[in-house]
């Protein structure tokens, strides 16, 4: 029997059968993906075969995911303490929405520019949502809206809404129509209250902002796919599902190669075809067209110095959490 897994809870995996019926499942402790190492053999999004075993006492059967099916995509990042292994946060999804606050919390550009470098790794599409809109400053607000500008200039859709008021929010329903979508970003950026917002069947819990650090507090523990229109039927190539996330401090990198980390950044790479060498790392070299450009503000300092910290990865082979 063929599925989707709709849910993963770390020991259970609920898969939305293609007859439209929802079964509980597990997997055998040495199922692992070949070429991969990952904390997650298997991630929401996955279309998976499974097998069923009458159990005795007409008990709950026990389901067991025997096989995956080739993924077209996925969002992967290193995993927060086993820096050698991965951590697969969704497959199969058409696009991603990376919530950003810049005040209660403050998302880093360099968080955000990594969750854009792997999905640009995988062809994943980003739109960034800016949330929180209703309690910013006027500093803050200039903030937001220069991160804007940045990003829409590089080639990235931008939204700025309160989840909060649901102004705006309204606008991004159009966005999510007929598409699986993954929702992720930094704790407490409003993440859960989103989906309240556009899925209020969903009353996902909440939480404040820990006054101590400004930072998140976890709510959402393990990720799952909510459908939009409040039903677990099946599923169409027109179905609209958001695949929500539990909220993630850091965002290493993994199994980025040094050569091809130039390809992950728009703006970079346009300005690496002019350089006078065509392995230039565009950190010392003569006649480097993207130095040139950083020097000249065409290149954001804040990307260069993400593209940096990327190219450190590699060196340092460890899963830094501050980004």
């Amino acid at each position: 029997m063929k599925g989707l897994v709709i849910k993963n809870t770390g020991s259970w995996y609920t898969v939305l059968t293609d007859d439209g019926s929802t079964v509980d499942c597990k997997i055998k402790g040495n199922f692992r993906i070949k070429g991969i190492r990952s904390t997650n053999p298997v991630a929401v999004g996955d279309r998976v075969e499974i097998s069923i075993l009458p159990t005795a006492n007409s008990q709950q059967p026990t389901a067991w995911i025997t096989e995956i099916e080739d993924r077209r995509n996925y969002i992967i990042r290193k995993s927060i303490n086993l820096s050698k292994q991965s951590h697969i946060l969704a497959a199969n999804v058409d696009q991603a929405l990376l919530v950003i606050t810049v005040s209660k919390p403050e998302t880093s550009t360099t968080f955000i520019d990594r969750f854009l470098a792997s999905a640009e790794a995988y062809r994943v599409p980003v739109i960034l949502v800016f949330n929180k809109t209703d309690l910013l400053n006027d500093d803050e607000q200039r903030y937001q809206q220069l991160m804007i500008q940045l990003y829409q200039t590089i080639g990235y859709e931008c939204r700025a809404i309160s989840a909060q008021t649901g102004d705006g929010v309204d606008a991004l329903h159009d966005l999510l129509e007929g598409k699986i979508t993954l929702l992720s970003g930094n704790s407490g950026v409003g993440k859960s209250t989103l989906i309240n917002r556009l899925i209020p069947h969903a009353n996902l819990r909440t939480a404040d902002i820990s006054d101590v650090h400004q930072m998140g507090m976890h709510t959402t523990t393990f990720s799952e796919m909510i459908p939009l229109d409040g039903h677990s039927s099946f599923l169409t190539p027109h179905s609209s599902f958001l695949i929500d996330t539990p909220g993630i401090k850091g965002f290493g990198t993994f199994d980025m190669e040094r050569e091809e980390l130039t390809s992950y950044f728009k703006e970079i790479f346009e300005f690496s075809k002019q350089c006078r060498f065509s392995d230039c790392t565009h950190t010392h070299e003569p006649g480097c067209a993207v130095l040139k450009a950083v020097e000249d503000h065409y290149i954001a300092q804040s990307r260069y110095q993400s593209y940096l910290s990327m190219l450190d990865d590699k060196d340092e082979n460890k899963y830094r959490e501050a980004f």
